[in-house]
């Protein structure tokens, strides 16, 4: 599992020659060099966007608190406001998902630690958790039964009868707008997280799933809020303070007490304990909420605690699912399961990569083709593989939004290579992608590998 396999196949010299020759393998596997350094600026650059927005709110607010106006007036900067922090959360699902594939930073532990602590725990999930989900994802990729991605969609009803015809795509989106459809969609997406499914092929089916852990974690994250604001409302800050921390030493104790079996487990060996990671998560939430309820308290009311869940919670429910479901459509709608037709890759411009495409999802199938290249050398690597004839050929590369396929270019737009013009016609062998688990520890290799003769 630690050969990379399409660098394999560049250095045996198997890969298709093309008019400039065969492809330079050593080049390619160069391109997976990972530091300790790139990486911050990206992070850096999503929390100024957040804290800009934020700061952009309170402002505005206060504008017009200051000459007597009613707040509804803002509706539509707020509006604006949460469609930025969806695109800005999904940015953050950007960097786990480089933290996933130990891309984030070269050093193991710091790569686990600030994906959790400045992506994964501020959404409400870990990098373990979506590793487990994931990794499944690019192993058995557009695989019906074992994507947990195409299966979960299934299960909230936000999958397409992929190929599907301009006026579908948009009716169903517009379906989606709809809040319960995307709350759904969020719930659906945190119990495959936090719980998997039964046909992923990393679930330790032998290991007794106990789910107190997760309920523990479930009530602090979601039911402590509601209870302190109605402490800070109803009652006094000292009943307020006095529940939170007795809630969060209770959950600590619990987990501190509980063995490490009895966490979720999986056949991906994690790179920090699954107690040490529910601590974290935990301690982060404390440190977040006690910061809401500090400014609150003594005031009788909740505004930081209303700023946070108007602003925060809410596009983790609305905004935030939307972007992520229009990705997982663009991405591996409407494809197969071929090595080089399972996705695509995505010319688009800032706003769309930002919101949709974060961090190298525009260049897709080379991340497919090989998951151990960092964000940041996709295009490169994309462009060293169009020296390939196959990947030349078969490559798809997408342009436009909206309309049909590019008139310039012939490369289809988001909307037509969703359509039956560009439904899958040849039959691809099932590409089955190993590779993808490199820099990863598995208990029970064998099984896994039986998993993948499967396909």
């Amino acid at each position: 599992m630690k050969a990379v396999a399409l660098a394999h196949d560049l250095k045996s010299g198997a890969s298709q020659r093309s008019s400039k020759g065969a492809l330079n393998g050593e080049q390619v596997v160069g391109l997976k060099a990972r530091d300790n350094v790139t990486n911050w600026w990206h992070l850096a650059r999503v929390w100024l966007v957040i804290a800009l927005t934020f700061g952009a709110v309170i402002w505005f607010e206060d504008v017009l608190t200051a000459q007597g106006l009613s707040l509804w007036r803002g509706l539509p900067f707020w509006i604006l406001a949460i469609a930025i922090m969806g695109a800005s959360q999904h940015q953050l699902g950007g960097a786990i998902h480089e933290g996933t594939h130990s891309l984030l930073f070269a050093n193991k532990q710091l790569n686990e630690l600030a994906s959790d602590w400045l992506a994964a725990f501020p959404i409400y999930t870990s990098t373990y958790q979506y590793r487990v989900h994931h990794l499944a994802h690019h192993q058995f990729v557009n695989d019906p039964v074992r994507d947990p991605d195409i299966s979960q969609l299934k299960d909230s009803d936000h999958w397409l009868d992929f190929p599907v015809t301009h006026i579908d795509i948009l009716r169903k989106l517009a379906k989606q707008l709809w809040l319960p459809n995307l709350f759904r969609f969020t719930l659906v997406r945190a119990r495959y997280s936090a719980l998997g499914h039964e046909d992923n092929p990393y679930l330790d089916k032998s290991a007794a799933q106990n789910k107190w852990p997760v309920r523990a974690g479930i009530y602090f994250a979601v039911a402590v809020p509601f209870i302190v604001n109605y402490l800070i409302v109803f009652q006094s800050a000292t009943w307020a303070w006095s529940w939170l921390a007795a809630s969060y030493a209770a959950v600590m104790l619990y987990y501190v007490r509980l063995p490490e079996r009895d966490f979720p487990q999986s056949r991906l060996r994690p790179v920090i304990s699954h107690r040490a990671t529910a601590m974290g998560r935990m301690t982060f939430l404390f440190i977040l909420y006690g910061l809401l309820t500090l400014h609150d308290a003594g005031t009788g009311a909740t505004w930081a605690w209303d700023q946070f869940g108007r602003f925060w919670a809410l596009p983790l429910f609305t905004s935030f699912p939307l972007f992520m479901m229009m990705r997982q459509w663009v991405q591996h709608g409407n494809a197969d399961r071929g090595r080089y037709t399972n996705t695509r890759v995505f010319l688009a411009g800032p706003i769309m990569r930002y919101a949709v495409l974060p961090w190298g999802m525009d260049y897709h199938l080379p991340h497919h083709l090989m998951a151990s290249v960092p964000h940041y050398r996709l295009k490169e690597l994309h462009d060293i593989l169009m020296q390939d004839s196959e990947y030349k050929a078969k490559a798809v590369l997408v342009e436009g939004y909206l309309g049909e396929d590019n008139p310039r270019t012939g490369h289809p737009t988001v909307l037509s290579v969703l359509g039956p013009a560009h439904a899958p016609r040849a039959k691809n062998a099932a590409y089955v992608d190993s590779a993808s688990l490199e820099y990863v520890q598995v208990e029970d290799a064998a099984a896994i590998a039986d998993e993948a003769r499967r396909s």
